[in-house]
């Protein structure tokens, strides 16, 4: 036997059995915060994990008090929530990776009520008797961008779904191919439209389409003209659509129901704040669209939903689909979208986060950009700069438009920017930063408050280790 072999026998013959750990740590805080079991389960994990590194001839430790602090890192690890508040820096307001829309104060607070005990979601306390749980949001979602009736359902992939399996399955559905898109996730039209039973019909050509090539493509077979609103994508130079107007018209003409998919559902007019191709909902259902479709976390600003908005007979059939009951969502999405449309019907349009900080102005931006920046300077090893940039809706809305927006660019001493952010996510909270050119950038317009500002130079600091004089 080798000396290496000798001296990984004698490790092995080091390693206490299970049993020794376990009555070490019987009756501890490790046991009384993670139960027997768990604690069981990760002292074998350790002692495994022990063993390999020995046998692999890496460097091992197998007294108890690191054993003991590896048992805890590892509880500690198991029991932490995955799912974290985080620090959003980068400007994108409704970063898909990052949740989205931000809830307004008072959705959470309808959010948590409602969780906290029973709940009236399928009960009518008029007659005392089973009732709709849709009828929470029904009305008011109707009421907010003038439809006949609403419904929600757990996405807008599956509003989408829903309306062309109810409306047009095994018929044909016509839509342009300059509006065949794919957004996150790979979600396709195309795609949507074959798994709901429909047939797609394309017309014109991916830049110009006009209402003669839809009016060509009718026959007995068509149920129902798509027009999908460019809320995720841009096209620029030779391009055509028919207005909103001419497909209502022909629609009519041919007794067709005309859908649009809105994407982004966006409630108000943003044109004032940069946003200027992002119409409101409302807008479809004057012109008379027949069905409407759109998402509750995207400009809307409320949970992750999809809203199904038009006129009360095709909403009727929907309703009666038994995939709507599959794809219904709970009661706490319920809460939190009531609680946001009635910020809307009573125009209180800052207390919704994602409007707030679309509406937000470059010059407050700037002011707290400024007051921040001042703040970082003071932290050792830390070159700050102000400097203009830009904001973005994100969430596969309002492609290609931006907002002005001051950006604070950090240059760390002793670590490169791509290091620094990876130490920033491991920050509690986590700091989420963009990165540019070995800088860190920081847009303060997601950062909720002063309060999120304060974890920001307190992250730093902890990186810092000392604050400069």
């Amino acid at each position: 036997m080798s000396v290496s072999q000798t001296i990984s026998s004698e490790k092995l013959r080091q390693i206490p059995a299970v049993d020794e750990l376990l009555s070490r740590l019987s009756g501890g805080p490790l046991e009384q915060r993670a139960g027997r079991p768990l604690l069981v389960e990760v002292i074998r994990e350790v002692l495994q994990a022990l063993r390999q590194r020995i046998l692999e001839g890496a460097g091992a430790e197998a007294g108890f008090p690191s054993l003991e602090n590896e048992i805890a890192r590892r509880l500690e690890a198991r029991l932490s929530p995955s799912l974290v508040p985080v620090v959003n820096a980068t400007g994108v307001i409704l970063h898909t990776n990052l949740g989205r829309a931000p809830l307004a104060r008072e959705a959470v607070e309808r959010v948590a009520e409602v969780a906290a005990g029973y709940s009236n979601l399928e009960y009518d306390l008029e007659v005392g008797e089973r009732g709709r749980r849709d009828s929470h949001t029904d009305g008011l979602l109707a009421r907010l961008v003038g439809a006949e009736a609403a419904l929600v359902v757990n996405n807008n992939a599956a509003a989408v779904f829903l309306v062309l399996n109810t409306l047009a399955q095994g018929a044909e559905v016509v839509v342009s191919r300059g509006e065949l898109i794919e957004i996150g996730g790979s979600f396709r039209i195309p795609d949507i439209c074959a798994q709901s039973g429909a047939v797609l019909r394309e017309v014109g050509t991916t830049n110009r389409t006009r209402v003669g090539d839809y009016a060509s493509a009718v026959n007995e077979r068509t149920r129902v003209l798509l027009r999908v609103h460019p809320s995720n994508f841009r096209m620029v130079g030779f391009t055509e659509r028919p207005a909103l107007e001419e497909l209502v018209e022909l629609a009519r003409r041919h007794h067709l129901v005309l859908m649009e998919d809105l994407g982004s559902g966006c409630m108000v007019d943003l044109a004032a704040y940069g946003l200027k191709d992002e119409p409101p909902a409302g807008r479809s259902f004057e012109a008379g669209v027949d069905v409407a479709t759109f998402s509750g976390d995207k400009l809307l600003g409320g949970p992750q939903a999809g809203v199904l908005a038009g006129k009360r007979e095709p909403l009727r059939q929907i309703r009666k689909n038994p995939l709507f009951r599959a794809l219904r969502v709970d009661k706490l999405t319920i809460a939190a979208l009531e609680a946001t449309a009635r910020l809307y019907l009573r125009q209180d349009f800052d207390a919704i986060p994602s409007l707030r900080m679309i509406r937000a102005s470059a010059e407050s931006i700037a002011r707290r950009a400024e007051r921040l920046g001042e703040r970082l300077k003071r932290i050792a090893g830390l070159t700050v700069e102000l400097e203009p940039g830009e904001s973005v809706a994100g969430g596969g809305s309002t492609p290609g438009q931006y907002l002005p927006t001051t950006l604070i660019g950090l240059k760390p001493a002793g670590y490169s920017a791509e290091k620094m952010a990876a130490l920033l996510r491991r920050n509690r909270p986590p700091l989420i930063v963009r990165l540019e050119r070995d800088r860190i950038l920081l847009d303060l317009r997601t950062v909720l408050d002063e309060a999120q500002e304060n974890e920001i130079e307190r992250a730093f600091e902890k990186l810092a280790g000392v604050r400069a004089p």
